[in-house]
């Protein structure tokens, strides 16, 4: 009951990449580089063991990007011709590769990745992956001229890269989508058929991840202009709710989320966001029982997860695991109050 687990990301070590950027240049190159992303992926699943989660994460070491790790290995998209292209509704700006043909898998893409971190625990694990309408928006397309239909194409290399996450042993494998914040139309549109296509036939526990962002300035400046109560989720959460998908992974603390909107969630389970990743605060543990005694009201215990808002891969590490620490602590406290 109450399972801690993380929303994917985490900050990769000094030696591997630039620390606390989104965006970083790794330190390594060639063999080097290959042989760190896997000592840092069992580093991150040490680390995490150690503050105390119990679903653990590969915290996406071997990526430079959410997105773009997983873009790498796949046909049809040219990384040498970039463009500069405003992404979620222009929030910000980025530089991103094209698509010029045809989606389609090379082969594998985290398998070794997610290889050594099933080997080096016994913990359930989990892995992310990016949502088909997220990597829609965070690329630029000259091939097929149609989100829907590139969508479609992406979450097939996906679930190809999914059923086969599940095959070496993966317990959950979690599609992350942030662009389900920003349009909301679409999401109900094709967003859910895209995000069910690319789960399509799993055994292993699905979930999709929906926050407002990484704790970088651009998302902080978008918050602002929210409003005092955000319900964003109010327009999304109906449909996920009639989707296949199992798990929907959210953001509340520090937020303005309405915590009553996870009750429209009824049947999923629910990772509740605890951990503030746009703040270096630690939270108390007192602090973390507080927000799932809140979510209590509206989700009943076994279906719901502690977990962070978002991704921590900008964050400095003794930060980040302090955080992870201090949600631990703060479930132990919720269990024990519930029992």
């Amino acid at each position: 009951m109450l399972e801690t687990t993380v929303a994917g990301s985490l900050p990769k070590p000094l030696w591997l990449a630039e620390p606390e950027k989104l965006w970083p240049a790794w330190k390594l190159e060639g063999d080097a580089l290959a042989a760190g992303k896997i000592d840092a992926t069992i580093l991150a699943v040490k680390l995490q063991e150690d503050a105390g989660i119990d679903i653990v994460s590969d915290g996406e070491q071997a990526r430079v990007h959410f997105v773009h790790g997983f873009l790498a290995n796949l046909d049809g998209i040219d990384f040498s011709r970039r463009q500069t292209i405003g992404i979620r509704a222009d929030r910000y700006k980025a530089e991103v590769p094209t698509v010029t043909g045809p989606i389609r898998r090379k082969g594998s893409v985290h398998r070794l990745e997610a290889s050594a971190a099933r080997t080096h625990t016994k913990r359930k694990l989990k892995f992310t992956l990016p949502g088909p309408m997220t990597i829609v928006d965070t690329i630029a397309d000259e091939h097929y001229r149609d989100r829907p239909s590139l969508a479609h194409a992406f979450a097939a290399a996906l679930n190809e890269e999914a059923r086969e996450l599940e095959a070496l042993g993966i317990d959950v494998i979690q599609f992350d989508e942030p662009a389900f914040n920003v349009y909301m139309r679409d999401v109900q549109d094709w967003g859910v058929a895209a995000l069910e296509r690319a789960a399509q036939g799993l055994k292993c526990t699905s979930a999709v991840h929906i926050c407002y962002g990484y704790g970088i300035k651009a998302n902080t400046d978008w918050k602002a202009t929210l409003g005092e109560r955000w319900r964003q989720y109010e327009e999304t959460f109906p449909a996920l709710a009639r989707s296949r998908i199992g798990q929907v992974s959210l953001e509340c603390r520090n937020s303005r989320v309405p915590i009553e909107l996870i009750g429209l969630l009824k049947g999923k389970d629910v990772l509740v966001g605890c951990i503030d990743v746009a703040s270096n605060a630690v939270e108390t543990p007192e602090e973390v029982a507080a927000t799932i005694r809140a979510a209590l009201a509206h989700v009943p215990a076994d279906r719901l997860y502690p977990c962070t808002n978002c991704g921590m891969a900008p964050m400095a590490a003794e930060v980040a695991y302090a955080k992870l620490a201090a949600l631990a602590a703060g479930a132990e406290l919720a269990r024990k109050a519930a029992r």
